[in-house]
């Protein structure tokens, strides 16, 4: 079963018992700042399961999309090294808003994945809360499971909550048992980190409202809301043991092979860059740009990841972006949205990468030529602020390659330098040296969506003075312009700035760096003819 119709399949089965189909929401959440991205797919009825928020319907169900990467919830440095981690994945859920409870919800996932998927009963496995006997009782009277076969875990595995206080409740997990063949115990056991078991799905039943004194009051309109990874069922249905080998990532893996021209399908590298092309998509899609703070950092992290594993493998030239074209093809019915945003998202990525590019190598020799010379088994604080600071290395990216090569990275001196930098810039308040410059305009840039504009020039600059006009071979290539928009990409936490033309009728400049100062950017160069 593909997984186009695995995700149909939970959807359909789900709109049968009255449920709404509802869209996945954005990777943005839109009502919750505490989160940096959409993780799981009751983010888009936090509202509605805290009572500020009614919808027309009391069941839902839908396919989230969700990026694990940053913040708290961060996978990023897993993916490539295991079997089950992603930047991005698909979230099939089922929610109850104080319809059904525990007894329907234990049903309609036992039914699904037994009679619609068909798995085998004897190869599943279940967990409930150590105090939750209504579940127990429902899974072994009910459902017919076998006692030995249902395990009772501890609050800091089934047993769910929203914060310190709110809503809460117990949760009951499936497994599904891979066979006696790979090493792994059950749930609650000491052998239960291998993977001979692995969970498919979560159900969580929302029925207390935690009080600050931790008392648990009982919720008038108790809910469930439930979550099953689409690459996990996924694998199993498709009789594979790695998400890595389902149909979705089969194509992008060859379609990585292809763009970095590597003939080994097994290499770490050609995951990594199977996985992050979809949180790229999907988080361009949603909004985020590539920057150097907040959401837009995390989304250049992940792109830089990808580069520098198509360098290892021996790719020189922008490939990222080519690989879009496969994923629309796997799941472009299921999100038109990256269909109709094809070429836009393939534009945004090649920028992206032409602009390492120009620093990738430089930066792979500084780390080289220190790694000659290691004592140690660390790379120092001093090495990793310089490859961010000068060639746009996210220490992550450092650290990924130190882990390939059974390093460490001295992070705490890394956030020193970083904090001596702050305050130097502090003290300076000036760009590349120069005196800031005295201006007020802003510039609004379009670098993400388009390569060329049209512009006005607002001011310009010989130096750190102002003047009407520019003479050429006057500048002594000092010369500054300022423009009401532009395409070129500012200088920024060790990205170079770009360099180009700016054309009017009758003269052409030369922009030799771009920098920037507030919300102001510095077209430096000069002028070529006019």
């Amino acid at each position: 079963m593909r997984s186009q119709q695995i995700r149909q399949t939970f959807l359909e089965y789900f709109q049968s018992k009255g449920h709404e189909i509802v869209s996945s929401s954005s990777l943005v959440p839109g009502n919750d700042k505490t989160l940096l991205f959409t993780n799981a797919g009751m983010v888009q009825f936090k509202d509605v399961f805290l009572g500020l928020d009614k919808r027309h319907y009391s069941r839902a169900t839908t396919s989230q999309r969700c990026v694990r990467a940053g913040g708290k919830h961060n996978d990023l440095e897993n993916v490539g090294y295991t079997a089950r981690h992603h930047t991005f994945f698909e979230m099939l859920g089922n929610f109850s808003f104080g319809d059904y409870f525990k007894e329907d919800a234990i049903a309609y996932a036992w039914e699904l994945i037994t009679e619609k998927f068909g798995l085998p009963a004897e190869k599943l496995w279940v967990t409930v809360f150590e105090d939750d006997d209504e579940a127990y009782n429902i899974w072994s009277k009910k459902i017919g499971v076998s006692e030995d076969r249902i395990s009772r875990i501890g609050a800091k595995d089934n047993f769910w909550q929203m914060g310190d206080t709110g809503p809460c409740g117990p949760c009951t997990e499936i497994f599904y048992d891979h066979g006696e063949h790979i090493w792994g115990g059950p749930p609650g056991t000491p052998e239960e980190d291998g993977d001979r078991f692995i969970e498919i799905w979560n159900l969580v039943f929302m029925q207390y409202d935690r009080q600050l004194d931790g008392e648990l009051v009982p919720l008038p309109h108790p809910s469930v809301d439930t979550g099953m990874g689409l690459e996990r069922i996924a694998a199993i249905l498709q009789g594979v043991h790695s998400n890595y080998e389902i149909d979705i990532f089969v194509a992008l893996i060859a379609a990585a092979a292809k763009a970095t021209n590597t003939s080994d399908l097994e290499n770490n590298s050609l995951k990594v860059i199977a996985d992050h092309i979809r949180a790229v998509v999907f988080l361009l899609v949603d909004g985020v740009i590539p920057s150097n703070e907040g959401r837009g950092y995390v989304l250049r992290r992940i792109i830089r990841r990808a580069i520098r594993h198509g360098y290892h493998l021996g790719q020189r030239k922008p490939f990222f972006y080519q690989l879009v074209e496969t994923l629309v093809i796997e799941m472009g019915e299921a999100y038109p949205e990256i269909r109709e945003n094809q070429v836009r998202i393939e534009e945004q990525i090649r920028r992206e990468e032409e602009r390492f590019h120009r620093t990738i190598e430089d930066g792979m020799n500084v780390l080289e030529a220190d790694l000659a010379e290691l004592k140690d088994d660390t790379i120092s604080g001093e090495t990793l602020f310089k490859l961010y600071d000068t060639y746009g290395f996210p220490v992550d990216l450092t650290a990924d390659i130190a882990r390939e090569r059974n390093l460490k990275v001295d992070l705490d001196g890394y956030e020193a330098a970083m904090q001596r930098q702050v305050e130097q810039s502090q003290k300076g308040g000036a760009f590349k040296g120069k005196a800031l410059l005295k201006t007020d305009s802003k510039t609004e840039f379009l670098g993400y969506e388009q390569t060329a504009c049209e512009s006005c020039i607002k001011e310009i600059f010989v130096g750190s003075e102002a003047c009407e006009t520019l003479v050429k071979k006057q500048d002594d290539g000092n010369a500054i312009l300022v423009l009401d928009k532009t395409p070129f990409y500012a200088e920024s936490g060790g990205q170079i700035g770009d360099t180009g033309t700016i054309k009017t009728d009758n003269a052409e400049f030369i922009v030799t760096d771009t920098q920037k100062q507030g919300e102001t950017y510095l077209h430096m160069g000069y002028l070529a003819s006019g």
